[in-house]
């Protein structure tokens, strides 16, 4: 657990054989690397925008399977809003992509895009009564896909283009890739990196997507990723894959942003507060992970913070 206020670290410890050289598997916490690309890539001027379609991007995989012309009209936003017409959803087992269906699969974005158009049962919302006209369904494949956009705009190679425009500029050197069998490395989730590194990845949403002199993010990137873009439920939003909250705790109401993986691991971003939160844990696929981490931040950090004025 490590907590980041304003200019500092006030609180660090390491528990078991970890240390502040380890490096973690925090899950898809690591999928908003993929949302951090795609603005730096925009900044760089090698993407236009979030609302270019996808599969220009992808011309070599056409014919898709399950042809479809709303296929056109997905677009970069709905991969980083989770809201895509695809029927791709990790948290129903059912789906035609939970994401251990993809894991299997050798081309992950050709298995992506063949995916056919979903449809809604009638007790689904559907995105046309939704409040920002957009239908949340949890899709690795989606952010994996990201990356490989990225690599396409680019003409690089993912952790060249990662290193040079975002790990170097915030000082993070020791980093460890998830791989697919065809070797390509991936945005899905599982970037491994010290409590530290990740740290700096939420300091830098709370430094307005600059690090120090330098600017990673063009201006108006972060604002644009933290803002609601869907609903998840009446506690729950979301960004560009970031997490999103509204807490009360006493008369204070906070705003919580977060990065989530499997685990209960968290990087929490509270700019009310100018504070980082971040807890890297083990607890894979148990069901109150994310909950004990949830009351560790909002019962026992939250409130000393509060309380202190800080």
């Amino acid at each position: 657990m490590l907590i980041h206020h304003k200019d500092q670290v006030v609180y660090e410890q390491y528990f078991a054989d970890s240390n502040s050289h380890t490096l973690h598997d925090t899950r898809s916490a690591t999928k908003t690397v993929a949302a951090l690309l795609v603005g730096i890539a925009i900044h760089r001027g090698e993407i236009d925008s979030v609302h270019l379609p996808v599969l220009p991007f992808f011309p070599d995989w056409l014919p898709l399977k399950n042809p479809d012309r709303r296929k056109a009209e997905i677009t970069l936003e709905d991969f980083l809003a989770m809201s895509s017409k695809l029927e791709c959803n990790d948290f129903k087992a059912y789906s035609r992509v939970n994401e251990e269906r993809m894991y299997v699969m050798e081309d992950w974005v050709q298995f992506t895009l063949d995916l056919p158009i979903k449809g809604y049962a009638p007790w689904e919302t559907k995105p046309e009564a939704s409040a920002f006209g957009r239908s949340f369904a949890y899709c690795t494949a989606g952010a994996y896909s990201l990356g490989r956009i990225v690599v396409r705009a680019s003409g690089t190679t993912l952790p060249k283009y990662t290193q040079t425009h975002l790990f170097d500029p915030l000082g993070i050197e020791k980093v460890e890739w998830p791989r697919t069998s065809l070797g390509r490395a991936s945005t899905a989730g599982g970037i491994r990196l010290s409590t530290r590194s990740l740290m700096k990845l939420g300091m830098l949403y709370l430094a307005n997507g600059s690090a120090g002199d330098k600017r990673i993010l063009f201006e108006g990137w972060v604002q644009q990723s933290l803002k609601t873009h869907v609903n998840i439920d009446d506690d729950t939003e979301y960004g560009y894959l970031i997490w999103k909250r509204n807490l009360q705790i006493g008369e204070k109401s906070i705003t919580i942003h977060w990065m989530s993986g499997n685990g209960g691991n968290h990087v929490a971003i509270i700019p009310d507060l100018d504070l980082v939160i971040v807890l890297t844990k083990t607890a894979y696929n148990q069901r109150d992970a994310h909950m004990t981490s949830r009351r560790l931040i909002d019962e026992v950090v939250l409130p000393v913070f509060l309380s202190a004025g800080m």
